[in-house]
């Protein structure tokens, strides 16, 4: 049982997960991101490694992504800054991005690098289900690696279900079909698609993200799953003055 795993068996509040994205603002930003943002009372956090062709992103998030190409960020580079990461953070610890950077780095020293640096869990929302399952879920549990999945409101309830079995941390739920960034809040055709996941009675546990970026987008989202995560609205934080002294007021104003 990684983090992640003890995370969502011994914590019965709602979770806040937190992304930015690494090498933003500054190469060097990484940890101290992270670090402060478990002080100030994140419950796990997820670090993008930037791609120049991020897709499913927003302005905000391609933005950070594109900043942080050119301030020399590489999973290379990522790596070796997580060689600290447990030194100076003891929350669950995602890495999520692209499946293109993971190929070229190879998917089995990907996994064993996340292993090394006390990595928990991936999300790559464009390695096929197909490919996870026959070719590389096993150098994901030798690794003690979750692989967490995304579902849509179009998700067929029979992928669903075979996500579930091929689950082993959280599932993803999209509250929309739209980039991150692009809406915000959860409206009422959202939170009939949650209604309808949580009646499904799945083994693994349930979070939120796309459009969470204030106390009563979360709070709606927990009503129907373990919690959620915030994504553009931090990364768009973040571009702010003394963002890094301001997270614990970001992170009070989330929870509410």
């Amino acid at each position: 049982m990684n983090r992640l795993n003890q995370l969502f068996k011994n914590t019965s509040k709602p979770i806040l997960s937190i992304y930015y994205t690494a090498g933003y603002p500054a190469l060097e930003s990484t940890l101290d991101i992270a670090e402060k943002l478990e002080q100030a009372g994140a419950d796990f956090i997820e670090i993008g490694f930037p791609y120049s062709d991020p897709l499913a992103d927003g302005p905000v998030i391609q933005n950070s992504s594109q900043k942080a190409l050119e301030n020399g960020m590489t999973l290379h580079v990522l790596f070796e800054q997580l060689k600290d990461l447990r030194k100076r953070v003891t929350i669950p610890v995602l890495l999520m991005g692209y499946v293109n950077p993971v190929l070229q780095f190879g998917v089995e020293n990907f996994c064993k690098a996340c292993a090394e640096a006390g990595v928990d869990g991936v999300i790559v929302p464009d390695l096929p289900m197909y490919e996870y399952e026959e070719m590389y879920k096993d150098y994901f549990i030798d690794n003690n690696l979750t692989n967490i999945f995304l579902v849509t409101p179009q998700t067929s309830e029979e992928r669903i279900r075979k996500i579930d079995g091929l689950s082993n941390g959280f599932i993803y739920l999209l509250s929309s079909n739209s980039t991150t960034g692009k809406s915000t809040g959860i409206s009422g055709d959202s939170e009939t698609y949650f209604s309808r996941i949580q009646s499904m009675n799945l083994e693994n546990p349930t979070m939120i993200g796309f459009g969470i970026s204030d106390s009563t987008s979360f709070n709606k989202a927990a009503q129907y799953t373990r919690g959620a995560i915030v994504g553009s609205a931090f990364v768009k934080f973040l571009d702010t003055e003394n963002a890094l002294n301001q997270i614990p007021q970001f992170i009070s104003e989330i929870r509410g």
